[in-house]
């Protein structure tokens, strides 16, 4: 099996094509900006007919699309979370129509949730940013393309390698700057946000049973812990493994979006249903998965 990745370098990428690599039978491609690339392409700025080129050269069985901006402007988050899906799609039905597509999209394409009731995968879509909004236009070129296609909704990843550009990453980075110190403070926004926390292991070792499953998949699936976490308690579990003894200052005000979305929790049913899937990892794997990690042997 021929199995092309896009978006291997960033943080979902690399663990997910190391874990497609340990498939047997498999041949992963890798395709991206980096001069190691397999298949040199931006998705943010290639022509559809350039990428058809790319693609039928590589001849995919099963394209994964892990690329994605999490930060930036509005421009930069829609060519690359809009535009990059729809020219893949376009690419795809010309030059591998019958390759299979997994999109990683994202759970922020729901919006505000309900205290206490998951979303299925049938709720409504009210993203309440440029990011939610990018991912679900994503989302609509991939479902809408007649591909054998399917969207994973992932959660908020966390676990070994987090970037300091997530919440889970940058505590880890502040408490790795506090050090044991009693008198060091922690000043942060407010945590009294909800959020479904997941394993960035098992959303890997989802791609893989969406790349492999036989026949035809559900359009969207969810990815999540399926269980809504106080951010509070992941900074406090956190700094216990950190060992940290000094003080943590909680502001009122906090992010906007943690004020418009306060709550999140996906149901992960249907994950279960079509592949088999359910998270392996707890919360507290994966922190401490994620504090071990950046540790100075």
């Amino acid at each position: 099996m021929r199995i092309l990745v896009l978006g291997s370098t960033g943080y979902l990428g690399a663990h997910v094509a190391q874990r497609l690599c340990a498939l047997p039978g498999a041949r992963v491609l890798v395709g991206g900006r980096s001069p190691a690339a397999d298949v040199d392409v931006d998705l943010a700025r290639v022509r559809p007919e350039q990428l058809a080129k790319a693609l039928a050269s590589a001849a995919p069985d099963t394209v994964v699309n892990c690329a994605g901006a999490t930060g930036g402007d509005a421009v930069t988050l829609a060519e690359v979370n809009a535009r990059g899906p729809a020219v893949l799609c376009a690419a795809l039905r010309e030059a591998a129509p019958a390759a299979r597509l997994v999109h990683l999209g994202s759970a922020a394409e729901y919006g505000p949730g309900t205290p206490d009731m998951p979303v299925t995968e049938s709720a409504a879509t009210r993203p309440v940013g440029p990011y939610g909004a990018t991912k679900l236009a994503g989302t609509v070129a991939v479902t809408a393309s007649g591909l054998d296609a399917v969207v994973l909704r992932v959660g908020n990843p966390v676990g070994p390698g987090a970037p300091s550009t997530g919440l889970p990453g940058r505590i880890a980075a502040l408490l790795r700057e506090a050090g044991p110190d009693p008198e060091a403070v922690l000043r942060l926004g407010d945590l009294s946000a909800h959020r479904d926390f997941v394993d960035v292991r098992d959303v890997a070792r989802a791609v893989v049973l969406a790349a492999t499953a036989p026949g035809p998949l559900p359009p969207v699936l969810n990815l999540g812990g399926g269980r809504a976490v106080p951010v509070r308690d992941l900074v406090r579990s956190l700094a216990g493994l950190a060992g940290f003894r000094g003080r943590i200052e909680e502001s009122t005000v906090g992010s906007a979006r943690s004020a418009q979305v306060s709550w999140q929790c996906s149901d992960i049913s249907a994950a279960e249903k079509a592949l088999g899937w359910r998270p392996a990892h707890s919360l507290h794997d994966a922190l401490a998965a994620l504090w071990e990690g950046g540790r100075t042997p």
